[in-house]
């Protein structure tokens, strides 16, 4: 006996014969009614008689892409986003009427013939004959399947769509040898269901159940008879049968397959008839598709997570790999977002920023100790037009934020007091911090060799009455820049480095802090709000710093399996020690309580923060947090050409903006709206004693000692010392922070 193969039990030489023969019989007409010529035949080329030993699995179990849902912490959807507007559904949740309009306007002889419809070609072959050109098809319902499989594998590419919708004959042989197969493999039920899954049905809707939701707003199977008849007549010619742009169109078209359906006894004339005096009855559900329709102005939020899933290396070691599991779709998307805290932002950044003002604003939300974005907004809507944009100015560039972050002032000298601590100066620390002074001679990098001040720059406090000595205390509430320079001039700038890499410190561009000066104490280097949100969440921890984190599970559907992905976890490290986070956590208290982040603080919480402006006020910041909540708000101009003087944002004028009085006031309220109803735990205070007072010309003898033009650390940084820097003009380009590109400038730009 021989050995029975998957192809009936024939050999191969036999199934090549079988196959060859219906091609023969099948392509030869075939090519009559759909190609103006087809040779000497060409039966015989390469691939048309292949082994039927193997049917590609896509063929059975097509990985149909779907509409992939993104959802916010508590479960409500965020968005939808898809390649595909699908959602596969079983046979069963199919109308009866849907299956049956369907098959008798495609393929009336479905349940009666195998793969090919040798009745149904000998009739196109007439009909086409008599009418002297192509009217009239004969691919049964199975190959229209086969070839939809091939347009969905094809996706957005060009190129592979026209391959796999050419109309030549080894296309046609290709199609009916596998149409073969999927008929003794799957059955026509099976085959049915894929169908009415696969096939596109207009207004972006693929599969009956997107179709039944786009035009009636209801479930595949509740469809009436007449709107089973309109769906189905749609199939042959979605845009000339689109009900939406051309009712008259669609009625006479549903009305065929009505009499069809009569005509094959699927339903009697009565019912029929009745049906065609039926309304459309179109209750239209526009498709929403993509981020820019996401609730409560997550759009950016949204667009993160996209981001994250197509550059993380859990979803896919390869770029193409990961677009091709996002595009496929199906993926129900579990994120951080908390829609409670997500509103609270969204209204404070209405309230105080207007979409038309001239300046923008952005605000994240992070959870300490567990990285978790909580919330994501700014002022400007996501959109491509006018007072809308496409970046998100809270995240780096590399997830579609601005290309180098903004520069943040103030809020970056708690990096530079944490690191003095870390290397054991005490929290009563004190110099001399003049209203004026050049920047040091030479300060101390990580590679060993010193930054030397060529330029002879220098800085200056905010205010002339900003004359030392001060306490690090002191010094933090007023936000004192040549305080923190001495600083930084003491310890040297490699444990300010150590300290911002273990806080996740990069710049907009993914780049390290540069070991600059003012970078590394007046905040001259562009920042994202998320970053600066996660660091000072540090704070918040005790010392821990988590990686910011957007979801929170996946789960993914395939041919109606579904199963979880692994996701990104957040990895939390200790970047201090407890003791020097609840220093910081005391120093950054007094800065809400009495310095310059008053208008920013909370009632009723514990709460900490630090304000932040730059130059020419382009950018004023607050970052703030509670022991349960961080939060960065950035105010400027995304292109760092508006100078936040004399001007107007939310309806409120302003001779100088400060980033007490405009970023604070809206972290105030966008944490207050997400803490509520929240716990209120306590922060670990230690006790930093005052100073001593002393007169001020106690204090100037002070701040003159060692400034004779001593080469040391602090040599030259003492008002009045001997530092050579007498007349001389400093660029006006120095200290300009990032635009376009720029340089680590920003001399005078750690402001409060």
């Amino acid at each position: 006996m021989p050995k029975k193969r998957s192809g009936g039990g024939l050999t191969t030489t036999q199934q090549a014969a079988k196959f060859l023969g219906v091609s023969v019989l099948s392509g030869a007409v075939l090519a009559g009614i759909a190609l103006p010529a087809f040779g000497a035949l060409g039966l015989a080329a390469k691939g048309s008689v292949e082994s039927f030993d193997e049917l590609p699995a896509n063929l059975k179990t097509p990985p149909l892409s779907q509409r992939t849902t993104i959802l916010d912490a508590k479960g409500e959807q965020i968005a939808t986003v898809y390649s595909r507007d699908r959602t596969v559904v079983d046979l069963k949740d199919m109308s009866p009427y849907i299956q049956k309009a369907i098959v008798a306007i495609e393929d009336s002889r479905f349940y009666q013939h195998g793969a090919v419809d040798l009745k149904g070609i000998l009739r196109a072959l007439n009909k086409n004959a008599q009418t002297g050109g192509v009217s009239q098809g004969a691919s049964t319902l199975t190959q229209q399947y086969v070839k939809n499989v091939f347009v969905e594998e094809a996706g957005d590419d060009p190129t592979k769509v026209a391959q796999a919708t050419q109309q030549t004959l080894g296309r046609k042989i290709r199609e009916l040898k596998y149409a073969i197969q999927v008929e003794e493999e799957l059955g026509k039920k099976k085959i049915l269901e894929n169908y009415l899954n696969i096939t596109f049905f207009g207004q972006q809707a693929y599969g009956v159940e997107a179709a039944s939701q786009r035009y009636f707003s209801k479930h595949a199977k509740d469809l009436t008879l007449p709107e089973a008849a309109l769906l189905a007549g749609i199939v042959q010619s979605p845009s000339r049968y689109d009900p939406v742009n051309d009712e008259a169109e669609a009625t006479k078209r549903r009305n065929v397959v009505l009499e069809r359906m009569a005509e094959v006894g699927d339903v009697s004339q009565a019912e029929a008839d009745q049906a065609k005096k039926a309304p459309l009855g179109l209750k239209v559900t526009q498709p929403k598709n993509g981020c820019i329709t996401a609730v409560q102005g997550a759009s950016f939020f949204c667009k993160y997570v996209e981001r994250v899933f197509k550059s993380d290396p859990v979803f896919g070691k390869t770029k193409e790999e990961r677009a091709k599991v996002w595009n496929q779709g199906g993926l129900t998307i579990q994120t951080t977002l908390d829609p409670q805290a997500q509103q609270s932002v969204q209204d404070s950044l209405k309230d105080h920023v207007y979409k038309s003002d001239k300046v923008a604003a952005a605000a994240t939300l992070v959870e300490p100790g567990t990285g978790k974005i909580l919330a994501m907004g700014q002022s400007k809507p996501y959109g491509y037009g006018k007072n809308e944009t496409e970046y998100n100015y809270s995240v780096n560039a590399a997830m579609g934020g601005s290309n180098f972050g903004f520069p943040t002032g103030s809020t970056f000298k708690p990096f530079v007091a944490a690191a003095a601590l870390e290397e054991g100066r005490p929290v009563t620390q004190t110099y001399p911090a003049p209203y004026q002074m050049p920047y040091p001679n030479q300060v101390q990098t990580c590679s060993g060799k010193p930054w030397v001040n060529t330029d002879n720059a220098k800085l200056e406090n905010e205010a002339e009455s900003e004359v030392g000595p001060y306490a690090l205390k002191k010094a933090m509430e007023l936000s004192v820049n040549t305080y923190f320079v001495q600083m930084l001039a003491d310890i040297g700038m490699c444990p300010v480095v150590k300290m911002t890499d273990a806080l996740g410190v990069v710049q907009g561009n993914g780049d390290k802090v540069p070991e600059v000066p003012s970078s590394m104490t007046l905040g001259s280097t562009g920042l994202s709000p998320l970053t600066m949100a996660s660091a000072y969440a540090a704070f918040a921890s005790r010392g821990m710093y988590c990686t910011p984190i957007a979801i929170e599970s996946i789960t993914q559907t395939v041919n109606g399996q579904k199963k979880s992905l692994e996701v990104p976890k957040s990895t939390c490290s200790r970047a201090m020690s407890e003791k020097t986070a609840d220093s910081i956590n005391t120093l950054l208290s007094g800065v809400v309580d009495s310095g310059t982040g008053k208008q920013a603080g909370l009632s009723g919480r514990a709460n900490a923060g630090k304000t932040g402006t730059t130059d020419e006020r382009k950018n004023a910041w607050f970052v703030g947090y509670t022991p349960n909540l961080s939060g960065a708000v950035w105010v400027g101009s995304a292109t760092q050409k508006v100078k936040m003087t004399n001007i107007t944002i939310g309806g409120v004028y302003h001779s100088q903006v400060y980033g007490g009085d405009t970023p604070g006031p809206i972290w105030r309220d966008a944490m207050s709206g997400a803490l509520e109803g929240k716990e209120a735990p306590s922060f670990n205070l230690v006790d930093i004693p005052n100073p001593p007072d002393r007169n001020r010309g106690d204090e100037d003898d002070e701040g003159n000692d060692g400034g004779n033009g001593n080469q040391d650390l602090i040599g030259g940084l003492i008002d009045g010392g001997n530092s050579n820097t007498g007349g001389i003009t400093l660029p006006d380009n120095l200290f300009q922070g990032q635009t376009n590109g720029g340089g680590n400038g920003n001399g005078n730009g750690g402001r409060g």
